[in-house]
């Protein structure tokens, strides 16, 4: 076992040590497809939980979005992203003609799944904010890759923003059933079914 393999382990025994890190599936149970999971934002733990909640074996094929300013000015914070989870990284600043989606849409090419948080940041205020077009652009070009909704409760509570180390808090995440773009639905309406779709998952 290599040293990235059972630090993932490490962390995810941890993860479930700290919060329980459950995963509720509804209408998409976990599967070895290629997939899209898009979530509700509030901490840096967010994506850590998701990962640990999902089975072992898509761990691997599933790699979370992060912020490259923040995730590699520190060796251990850019060892861990990288070598750990396999995070694909997103500028937060960029020149006019950079297309911010190109990594994930590489990823996406490349067979991985990805986790997303389609609100761009992190946010406290209970119901995600609106969605960035990010999801709308990779729903169109990738039509065929399932979009499964995410709802992750309690982790606010955990890794509030601005703190550095966890608390030990019961938190979930309940996977919905699969969505995509419809024929003809334009941006503002999908975006607005997708994040009603999250929110939906909360009240479940």
């Amino acid at each position: 076992m290599t040293l990235p393999e059972a630090a993932g382990l490490a962390l995810s025994f941890i993860a479930r040590l700290i919060t329980g890190a459950q995963g509720h599936w509804q209408g998409s149970p976990p599967m070895a497809e290629q997939r899209i999971y898009f979530a509700n934002h509030q901490s840096h733990f967010d994506w850590v939980l998701i990962w640990a909640a999902l089975p072992r074996e898509l761990r691997a094929a599933t790699r979370p979005i992060a912020a490259r300013d923040y995730w590699t000015n520190g060796a251990f914070k850019h060892w861990l992203t990288r070598e750990v989870f396999n995070a694909v990284y997103v500028s937060r600043t960029r020149s006019d003609d950079e297309d911010p989606l190109e990594p994930l849409v590489q990823a996406l090419q490349n067979g991985d799944s990805l986790v997303i948080f389609p609100e761009g940041t992190r946010s406290n205020k209970g119901e995600p904010q609106p969605f960035k077009s990010g999801l709308y652009h990779l729903a169109e070009q990738f039509p065929n890759v399932p979009l499964i909704p995410a709802w992750i409760d309690n982790v606010l509570r955990v890794m509030p923003k601005g703190e550095v180390l966890p608390v030990p808090i019961l938190c979930s995440v309940t996977f919905g059933a699969p969505m995509q773009l419809d024929a003809g639905e334009d941006k503002r309406a999908f975006l607005e079914r997708a994040r009603s779709a999250v929110i939906a998952l909360a009240a479940a």
